[in-house]
């Protein structure tokens, strides 16, 4: 059987890893594909720039539209990243009738139900495992592996990045910018950290997960995102005082009315597995009626675990290829024409319990009057912590945890205990859930 030839669209930290692997693990990937896999060509933006891989027996170009002419070439790896190159190289391919492998979540995100669509029409598979949570197998676990569930919720920490500045503020006493310098120090942060810590890259995975899990279309600009950059330390020792972790997830749920997607901070308690996710790894709870609650914990990012879930996404396709399209799996796990049209919930219909911190004057009546405006617009407490106030300071920190209610009663709220005089600056608003079913 001859040989089937990639295309590598990226020759950078996931495409050097891919090419690794071969090179490797060449022989045991040829024996689980039944067939031998070869990449025979691959684009860089800049050929004279050292390279993390062997690429004596690759052609080298500039000119990744040089690759998807090749009609050697039957599958294009796309490792580039970004949003309109990216789709447009993409559809390209898939136009002259080659599968396509990505780890581009922001152009699944934004541009998959176009490029799912065009596949269909042309007969090709559009693989992206990588796209989502790095080594960790979780679009195919939702897919295909829990495919004999309705699933009820996921949540994770999707994000490297986030989670190792939230880790070392927990565990070192550092402000977010310590935190974040360290991250950029280290490589865990780029040098513009904007996708990562204003949660933007969570909410391109999220949009993929969702849409596997509940059977909807793409929907990236109807998710809630909100960053960490207001996270003080102080809220992560208050959050640890009271039992909880601060933690920034993605968090899908499907209720009666509707489909939430969120990407903000979350306190989650202490005993939840999901708590103890530390430093860059990445983490997915997913709740189904039948298995119940499920962990898929590892690297979430990386040279050799993304690689990794880009060669399994490899070796789908080689072996589908004498399969005809209408025997592949859907690429959301649902026929693109069955997909549901349920809403998806504006953030103020969401439901969750919240943690709340406020300056205020260290006066008489500050706190019945808060707690009447909380009482009227029926937000009930569940824990509160009022500290003393510190030497030659007029103000004094007061934290407390709620019952659930609806993100509107909260809004509400904030607006008017804002209005308090005796309330100084902004109050801090972080969003609480348990996980249980």
């Amino acid at each position: 059987m001859e040989p089937v030839k990639l295309g590598l669209l990226g020759l950078g930290t996931v495409g050097s890893g891919t090419v690794n692997m071969f090179h490797r693990a060449g022989v045991e990937i040829e024996r689980r594909a039944g067939r031998q896999i070869v990449v025979t060509r691959a684009a860089a933006q800049d050929l004279s720039k050292p390279r993390d891989c062997e690429t004596r027996d690759i052609e080298l170009t500039d000119d990744p539209m040089s690759i998807i002419n090749d009609p050697d070439i039957q599958v294009i790896v796309e490792l580039i990243g970004g949003y309109e190159d990216a789709r447009d190289l993409v559809l390209a391919a898939i136009r002259q009738g080659k599968h396509v492998i990505t780890a581009n979540k922001a152009m699944i995100a934004k541009y998959g139900n176009e490029i799912f669509a065009e596949a269909e029409k042309h007969g090709v598979t559009v693989a992206f495992e990588a796209a989502v949570a790095g080594g960790i197998p979780i679009v195919k676990a939702i897919r295909e592996s829990l495919v004999g569930n309705h699933i009820q919720w996921l949540a994770g920490i999707v994000n490297g990045t986030t989670n190792y500045i939230l880790t070392q503020m927990r565990d070192e006493g550092w402000d977010f910018q310590t935190a974040l310098d360290e991250a950029q120090r280290l490589g865990y942060a780029e040098a513009d950290p904007t996708f990562d810590v204003e949660g933007i890259d969570a909410a391109h995975k999220l949009t993929i997960l969702a849409s596997i899990a509940f059977g909807v279309p793409l929907q990236f600009d109807k998710v809630y995102t909100e960053g960490i950059a207001g996270i003080g330390r102080e809220d992560i020792q208050y959050a640890e005082e009271l039992g909880y972790s601060i933690k920034h997830l993605a968090i899908a749920q499907k209720t009666e009315e509707g489909i939430e997607l969120r990407v903000h901070p979350t306190l989650v308690p202490h005993r939840r597995l999901m708590a103890n996710v530390g430093g860059v790894m990445n983490a997915v709870m997913v709740y189904g009626d039948a298995v119940g609650r499920t962990m898929y914990y590892g690297a979430g990012a990386g040279s050799e675990p993304t690689a990794s879930a880009v060669m399994g996404d490899i070796l789908d396709v080689v072996r589908s290829l004498s399969a005809g399209p209408d025997n592949r799996v859907p690429y959301l796990g649902f026929q693109l024409g069955s997909l549901s049209s349920v809403p998806v919930l504006p953030m103020e219909a969401i439901e969750t319990a919240y943690y709340l911190r406020m300056e205020v004057l260290d006066s008489p009546g500050v706190m019945a009057a808060v707690t009447q405006i909380l009482a009227e617009l029926n937000i009930s407490i569940e824990a509160l912590l009022q500290k003393v106030p510190e030497p030659g300071q007029d103000t004094v920190p007061i934290i407390m945890l709620t019952h659930r209610i609806r993100e509107r009663q909260m809004n509400e709220a904030l607006y008017r205990i804002g209005q308090l005089e005796a309330v100084q600056g902004k109050i801090v608003r972080i969003r609480l859930e348990y996980f249980d079913e």
